[in-house]
């Protein structure tokens, strides 16, 4: 059988969830005022936190290394999604906080996946969704740093 013709294994079914929620949440995140994010922007703002995190945080949450997360950090601070402000408990180090305009893209960003959860729980049905997610919870933290 053609490898075109094959049914789509795991990391095509995967790339096509991540790629549909992606391209929804960025084309409303757009649509919303926010049209200066980029996909890239996603491995930090997915993990952005009110109380604030540290640079290591995010390199372990998003699977990234440093040299990549300062880049994205020092790209949302200068479009103005975070700042970086001394951490109470080290004064050597920073926390990664979202600013006003962060913290509104955040809301959005809740309710856009909470929308697109309700449609998928509508399409297969809400006990079938919860199974599907926790499955995937299993099978990610698994293989994932845990959040």
């Amino acid at each position: 059988m053609a490898r075109s013709a094959r049914p789509a294994d795991l990391g095509m079914l995967a790339t096509r969830l991540l790629f549909g929620l992606q391209s929804e949440l960025f084309r409303r995140s757009a649509e919303a005022g926010f049209g200066d994010l980029r996909p890239r922007h996603g491995a930090v703002v997915a993990h952005l936190d009110e109380d604030g995190l540290r640079q290591n945080d995010f390199v372990r949450l998003a699977g990234r290394n440093k040299q990549t997360i300062a880049t994205m950090i020092d790209e949302l601070e200068a479009l103005g999604y975070v700042e970086r402000v001394p951490d109470p408990a080290d004064r050597r180090a920073k926390l990664i906080m979202p600013t006003e305009r962060g913290r509104r893209l955040m809301e959005l960003s809740d309710r856009v996946v909470a929308d697109i959860e309700a449609e998928y729980a509508a399409t297969v049905g809400r006990d079938a969704y919860e199974q599907f997610l926790g499955t995937l919870k299993k099978i990610t933290t698994k293989r994932l740093p845990p959040r």
